[in-house]
């Protein structure tokens, strides 16, 4: 059976930064707009006054300090709160899949390989801009890459779970070099306008190169020693637009047609699950949290992730076992684990062992266990 290795990741970082006080600045704005328009219901009671944010609320409540997006202005417009995109046309690259092909070519240049080289293409994501035709295959397209491509969908733990498939695929020999790509333009569906949660996501495109040891040539390669994935149906993180709302005939623009949670229950769910899934998957491999050297979370929470490394290693856990890229990038959704691996792991030495985790709406929970070779 073909050894699977991971022989380059690129990173497509959006131009624009969004602090948390531009934010903050922002809300604070249509909030009070909000406030001033509904004052006569909010005095009788039928209306509930919008609370302001704060720098200190949002640093507080995650360990997120600003944003890169892709589009800036509309996002900070008090009477829009939303990007403004422009639309194109068919015959136009979409923007997906220009972010996925530039995070798709630096991966490739990392790892001493050109589109012709690679032979199947995952587009995964939290969400795709689009139904069909796929965003891979327009990937695919965009970068001369052979074979075939398809998109796949499990939220946060998107990237965990299409790396899997493209391990099985180098080791069944199906397939000897293989894309992952996470292309998460989050600004367009988190909801701008509710204090609970309008700090919390980021921009970003990562990819992945998986292929076969036999034939990698990078320098810089990552055996992977084991994936594993597991989904336990949940409510608490949702969002509820689709191709369906029309015929539902619902409101385009309702609370549920963007991303919402329950955040305590997430927490509180989440943290343990996340914890006893790396444990149990260490112990089937006959490793050890204390042998890991690093280990590459899910971006969602600093709190969360202090946690999960407490149950694990049984202490505090630094930025040099734990890095942190949430303070500087938000919550990147699937890219989120994927991008601490591409930004954290230059240090590390032959035979160094670690873990990349993501978890996130479903629940859903993937981890694959790497040493570098």
């Amino acid at each position: 059976m073909p050894q699977a290795v991971i022989s380059g990741t690129g990173l497509y970082q959006p131009p624009h930064i969004v602090t948390n006080a531009e934010l903050v600045q922002a809300f604070n704005a249509y909030a009070e707009a909000h406030n001033t328009t509904h004052a006569e219901a909010i005095a009788s009671g039928d209306r509930m006054a919008m609370v302001g944010s704060s720098v200190e609320f949002i640093e507080k409540a995650s360990g997120i300090k600003q944003r890169y997006v892709i589009e800036k202005e509309g996002v900070l417009d008090p009477a829009r709160m939303r990007p403004k995109f422009q639309e194109r046309g068919d015959d136009e690259l979409s923007l997906m899949a220009e972010i996925g092909a530039d995070a798709c070519r630096k991966a490739l240049a990392a790892a001493g390989r050109t589109g012709a080289d690679v032979d199947a293409i995952f587009c995964a994501a939290s969400n795709m801009q689009r139904a069909y035709p796929a965003m891979a295959v327009e990937i695919q397209q965009a970068i001369g890459a052979g074979g075939y491509g398809f998109d796949m969908n499990v939220a946060c733990s998107s990237a965990t779970f299409a790396i899997e498939q493209a391990v099985n695929a180098v080791r069944s020999g199906s397939s000897k070099c293989v894309l992952v790509v996470n292309p998460e333009i989050t600004s367009a569906h988190i909801e701008w306008k509710d204090r609970d949660c309008h700090f919390i996501f980021g921009d970003v495109c990562t990819a992945t190169l998986i292929e076969s040891a036999d034939t990698a040539t990078s320098a810089d390669q990552w055996e992977v020693l084991g994936t594993k994935l597991v989904t336990q149906f949940s409510n608490a993180i949702r969002n509820n637009f689709g191709f369906i709302n029309r015929s539902e005939d619902s409101d385009p623009l309702a609370r549920d047609k963007t991303f919402r949670q329950e955040g305590r229950k997430v927490f509180k769910e989440v943290v343990p699950l996340a914890a006893a899934h790396i444990e149990g998957h260490l112990q089937s491999l006959s490793l050890e949290p204390t042998q890991m050297r690093r280990f590459w979370l899910h971006q969602a929470n600093l709190g969360m992730n202090q946690l999960i490394l407490k149950k694990l290693v049984g202490g505090e856990a630094g930025g040099d076992l734990a890095p942190l890229v949430l303070d500087t990038y938000a919550n990147t959704a699937s890219a989120g684990s994927v991008l601490a691996f591409h930004e954290h792991r230059a240090d590390l030495k032959p035979g160094d062992l670690g873990v990349i985790c993501s978890f996130g709406a479903g629940y859903s929970i993937g981890s694959v266990i790497v040493r570098k070779k």
